[in-house]
């Protein structure tokens, strides 16, 4: 019964910012493992970023320098700040929730399109 909701997605230019959230909630574990991944029309996919409840990040080889994974613990919710957008970027973005035991669980995503 694990529900997540992200939020943020919109319209920018190309070089502009965006910040997204990712509400989790239905669960009585502190949701360990939280990622943002990305598929935009007609590709596979991606991890963008992961972080844990203790700090751990990792981001993709084409978002670092430029993306931003945090997490409020308390409240459950992971956010990414994404800035120097490119058109390349725009995609759908779902967040995950990686469990213990191997599942997944995702959110319906949030579309994110740059302009060029």
């Amino acid at each position: 019964q694990v529900q997540l909701v992200e939020s943020g997605g919109g319209l920018v230019q190309a070089g502009g910012s965006l910040r997204l959230s990712c509400a989790a909630s239905g669960s009585s574990g502190n949701f360990r493992f939280m990622d943002w991944y990305r598929q935009a029309s007609g590709k596979q996919r991606e991890l963008v970023a992961a972080i844990t409840t203790g700090g751990t990040i990792n981001y993709a080889d084409s978002v670092k320098d430029r993306f931003t994974i945090s997490r409020d613990n308390a409240k459950n919710t992971v956010y990414l700040q994404m800035n120097s957008l490119k058109p390349e970027d725009t995609a759908i973005y779902y967040c995950n929730h990686r469990t213990v035991w191997g599942g997944d669980y995702w959110g319906k995503g949030t579309l994110v399109t740059v302009s060029s």
